[in-house]
């Protein structure tokens, strides 16, 4: 009877090895992934910095001046423009006067029932690129 007590102490010894084996494997691999993850966020974040470090040096390189303007005080070319046949059934819904370093230009939003859009012209009444 001593020996059979004694064989299922050795038993239940090497499955209570096993599990603290297994325990410790998947403790390591726990670990490890914790730490491939939060290296994957530090990288996401790092790339989302840079972003948006570009975006503002992107921003203050842009140094147009954009003054509104009634679009009853646009010059005679501009509005004669408007009227060609290039904007037939668009309609200017405001005007912008825009200087962008050396460039001058009008810029104004126009409107054909749902669509939108925009048009620069220059004083002389010729489109602007």
């Amino acid at each position: 009877m001593f020996l059979t007590v004694w064989h299922h102490y050795e038993t239940l010894a090497s499955i209570v090895t096993q599990i603290k084996f297994k325990i410790y494997t998947m403790k390591k691999f726990v670990l490890a992934a914790t730490v491939l993850a939060l290296a994957g966020f530090s990288a996401v974040q790092a790339s989302e910095v840079n972003t948006i470090k570009n975006a503002a040096i992107v921003a203050v390189q842009d140094s147009a001046v954009k003054t509104p303007v009634k679009l009853e005080e646009l010059p005679e070319p501009v509005t004669t423009a408007l009227k060609s046949d290039a904007y037939k059934g668009w309609t200017a819904t405001e005007a912008f006067s825009v200087k962008e370093g050396t460039k001058e230009y009008y810029l104004i939003n126009i409107k054909k029932e749902a669509e939108t859009g925009s048009v620069k012209i220059d004083k002389d009444g010729k489109p602007v690129q």
